[in-house]
């Protein structure tokens, strides 16, 4: 979706900014998803690890919305347009449909651990080309919620240890 910059100082050129608004607004429409798949986990949860892992899927949808505020933040500053309105987000997502039947602990944790690993992926793809569209930002900006995104899988999974 090609779209007109907003005027802006930013010395990037500015065919760079738009390819890296349309990479930004990719992640972006992904970790909205994640947010509120780790709520989905969160909300409908039932079980004997619920209290514990209750406390970890929201503590997961924080990090999310902690994702899609830096995302949307820097596609702007880039002269772009954040598209992150749920619609929108819904359209361009890249992470697999959350199973509405989940219910249990395990259930939850692997569905959870699944978008975990493929919004890292995502994010870890897009820091290679983010760089060598001549930006040194955006490619920090990614390593850095790689390494949050990275923190949650090691927690989620450790629920399912010893169940292949």
């Amino acid at each position: 979706m090609a779209e007109k910059l907003h005027a802006t100082k930013n010395d990037l050129p500015s065919k760079s900014r738009a390819q890296l608004g349309e990479l930004l607004n990719e992640r972006l429409a992904s970790a909205i998803d994640l947010q509120y798949q780790a709520k989905q986990a969160h909300w409908n949860l039932k079980g004997p690890r619920f209290y514990a892992l209750h406390q970890l899927f929201d503590e997961v949808a924080e990090m999310a919305e902690e994702a899609v505020d830096e995302l949307a933040e820097r596609a702007v500053q880039l002269g772009g347009t954040a598209r992150g309105s749920v619609r929108l987000a819904g359209k361009a997502r890249a992470l697999a449909e959350y199973p509405l039947e989940a219910v249990s602990g395990d259930e939850h944790v692997g569905a959870l651990s699944r978008a975990l690993a493929a919004f890292g992926a995502q994010i870890r793809a897009g820091i290679e080309l983010a760089a060598s569209l001549g930006d040194a930002d955006t490619p920090d900006l990614f390593t850095e919620i790689s390494r949050n995104t990275d923190k949650h899988p090691w927690f989620v999974e450790a629920h399912a240890e010893g169940k292949a």
